[in-house]
């Protein structure tokens, strides 16, 4: 594709950005800072948002680029050919399912690819370790992880920044490393970094595998709905558009070498976050329901055999983004989960289901 890069832009490197949390993102800062140019660096793997490219593409500063974040020659063109003054990395393999029958890939992406990344930052801002090249001074690298690497959680408690790191799936595992990376790259090159740790998203451009949307799809197509286990595994459900107001005001204001955490305090376990979701369902699709002849799409809720070494609870302390930087989630549940319901229906069933 065709660059639209110009010297009065400042040029921003987002890897992943067709993805889930970064295409929300990516149409974020698109629409609040007119002066960056957005260089999105994406293998449009299968989780890659229908659509996306079109609809940031009516943006004069935005620019599109296919290929791996492992290619080193490819990631160092990209830096020296855009000028590339910030990364905003959110590219990973994500799927913990995935990872138990794929580890390798996992490996490939979240280790390999960060590694190259970083290789391409010091090349292109350092003179060496502690040495900033003149004028790329305001650099900075951003590391998207996850609360999945510090393990899991009994009834009570939450994660901190300096809750100890314990993943335990090839998923986790991997993310942990890029962290590590990315903090040994502060430490040994003084690179500066930012990194952030969030607890589950929901919302609009969702791959199907994950859970809220596959409870959506399910029951839309009258399916069983799959539940792991016994269903009482906790999550905190945090809102993609908070999730990216956040990674702004990180990127922007957070202090280098530190890592921010970042959730709603919303914890459901998978059982009631399933119910949840087919009351919304009972109400927006009645028609559906009587055609079926259903009571309510809950029926068609049914258990599964569990995910090898499934976490059994996260939960996000955010204290220190709250105080540091005054943020807080602002999207309430109810009002989130609805409106991300409506998104799927558009996507699923555009005809078939009639509001009443």
């Amino acid at each position: 594709m065709t660059s639209t890069h110009t010297i009065n832009r400042k040029p921003i490197l987002v890897t992943g950005g067709s993805g889930f949390i970064g295409s929300n993102f990516i149409l974020h800062i698109l629409s609040k800072y007119p002066d960056y140019e957005i260089v999105n660096l994406d293998k449009l793997t299968y989780a890659a948002a229908q659509d996306f490219n079109e609809q940031a593409g009516q943006f004069p500063q935005y620019t599109f680029l296919q290929g791996s974040i492992e290619n080193q020659e490819l990631v160092n063109f990209i830096f020296a050919e855009y000028n590339i003054r910030g990364v905003i990395h959110f590219a990973a393999e994500s799927h913990v399912d995935n990872s138990i029958s794929n580890p390798g890939v996992f490996v490939q992406t979240n280790i390999v690819g960060t590694s190259t990344l970083l290789n391409a930052a010091v090349t292109h801002w350092m003179d060496g370790p502690g040495r900033v090249k003149l004028g790329y001074e305001e650099c900075r690298f951003h590391h998207i992880s996850t609360d999945e690497v510090y393990g899991a959680l009994g009834e009570t408690g939450k994660f901190s920044e300096e809750s100890k790191y314990a993943p335990n799936s090839p998923y986790s595992a991997s993310k942990a490393s890029s962290d590590l990376l990315v903090r040994s790259f502060n430490r040994t090159y003084g690179l500066n970094v930012v990194i952030t740790n969030c607890s589950n998203n929901y919302g609009p451009r969702q791959h199907d595998e994950k859970l809220i949307p596959t409870i959506i799809r399910s029951a839309l197509q009258l399916k069983p709905i799959p539940i792991y286990g016994n269903g009482c595994n906790v999550r905190d459900w945090l809102h993609v558009q908070d999730h990216a107001e956040a990674i702004d005001l990180v990127y922007h204001r957070g202090t280098n070498g530190e890592t921010y955490n970042v959730g709603s305090d919303n914890e459901w376990n998978n059982l009631n976050l399933a119910l949840e979701i087919c009351t919304i369902l009972d109400e927006l699709a009645t028609e559906q329901l009587r055609e079926a002849g259903l009571t309510n799409y809950s029926e068609l809720i049914q258990f599964v055999n569990d995910r090898p070494g499934h976490d059994w609870r996260y939960a996000i302390d955010t204290t220190k983004i709250n105080k540091e930087l005054s943020w807080k989630a602002g999207t309430p549940f109810r009002t989130g989960l609805r409106q991300t319901i409506e998104w799927y229906r558009e996507m699923y069933q555009p005809k078939q289901i009639v509001r009443v």
